[in-house]
């Protein structure tokens, strides 16, 4: 006895029907969205039923002969633009391996290492490789690990010692958090600051969810030591800038402070340790450019001469 024919298998939504809302998006009309996909416009009206019959709801009005994109499809729309681009990454990637050009190194980074570590180990690197490409994407945890979990970089960067599942993770450096004051303060001509130092003091804080600002919170609370919270901002960066307006004092991460000491700001290490690490992730499903490992020497060397002017602060 023969088995019952399989069910038939539902209708789904195609790269096509996507093809035609993007285009229908793009030029406002079926009549111009054909002109785009070089069809006609009864045929991209059809698909874009299909579509909305798919979805089981309306993506756009029909208003005079033009169609006008609903609060769903401008949804929808930001995801395909997001998706389109990615796909035209993969596009350039696949043109440049065909290519004797070099194909560029991408990195993900947190924004602070973005403009601190970073630009000092890209010039190093372009030195040794002058015909080397690279892409910087800052980006804040948890998509930073997120993104470099799903292999969309070469090479990652961030403050976690620990690998995101799918990576491999090689610390770099390991400093402590130092002060930074305005230039002139009376506290300035001291080469190591104490707890006590900042008692009743103006002070710039990292934003209350940072980790680095509940650490700072912790050991002046455990000390007693009872600062003025004048402002308050999620930018290291940004911290040091209101320092350099005589707004306070403050406490960052050294490569941050380091990049920001000026005439105007003056960089000061702490008698107690709040340790700040650098991480390099680097994904296990990915296949590994040649330009990683001098990136890798190069991020290295930035650091051990950040180190090395840290600890000849006066």
């Amino acid at each position: 006895m023969n088995p019952p024919p399989a069910p038939p298998l539902p209708a789904r939504i195609t790269h096509r029907h996507i093809e035609v809302f993007r285009a229908v998006m793009t030029a406002g009309s079926a009549t111009g969205a054909a002109d785009l996909l070089h069809s006609s416009q009864p045929t991209v009206s059809r698909e874009l039923a299909r579509l909305e019959s798919l979805l089981g709801y309306a993506l756009f009005e029909r208003v005079q002969g033009r169609l006008r994109p609903n609060a769903r499809a401008l949804a929808l729309w930001d995801e395909v633009q997001r998706s389109w681009q990615g796909l035209e990454r993969v596009v350039d990637r696949a043109v440049a391996l065909g290519r004797s050009d070099p194909v560029q190194l991408s990195v993900l980074c947190l924004p602070a290492l973005a403009h601190a570590l970073l630009p000092g180990a890209t010039a190093r690197l372009m030195q040794a490789h002058p015909q080397a490409r690279l892409s910087v994407t800052p980006q804040e945890p948890p998509l930073l690990e997120e993104w470099m979990s799903a292999q969309r970089f070469d090479l990652g960067l961030c403050e976690q010692t620990s690998a995101p599942p799918g990576t491999r993770a090689e610390v770099l450096l390991t400093l402590d958090e130092v002060a930074v004051l305005p230039a002139g303060h009376p506290l300035s001509w001291q080469p190591v600051l104490q707890l006590g130092d900042f008692a009743n003091a103006f002070f710039v804080s990292l934003s209350a969810e940072d980790p680095y600002r509940r650490l700072i919170d912790a050991h002046f609370a455990q000390a007693g030591v009872a600062r003025t919270l004048r402002v308050e901002t999620h930018s290291a960066a940004a911290v040091c800038a209101m320092v350099q307006q005589g707004l306070g004092l403050a406490i960052v991460n050294p490569l941050t402070a380091l990049a920001a000491a000026s005439d105007r700001l003056v960089v000061r290490r702490l008698a107690f340790s709040i340790p700040f690490s650098v991480t390099a992730l680097l994904p296990l499903y990915r296949a590994p450019l040649p330009e990683v490992a001098p990136m890798l020497q190069a991020l290295r060397s930035e650091a051990s001469d950040m180190a090395q002017r840290l600890q000849a602060l006066a």
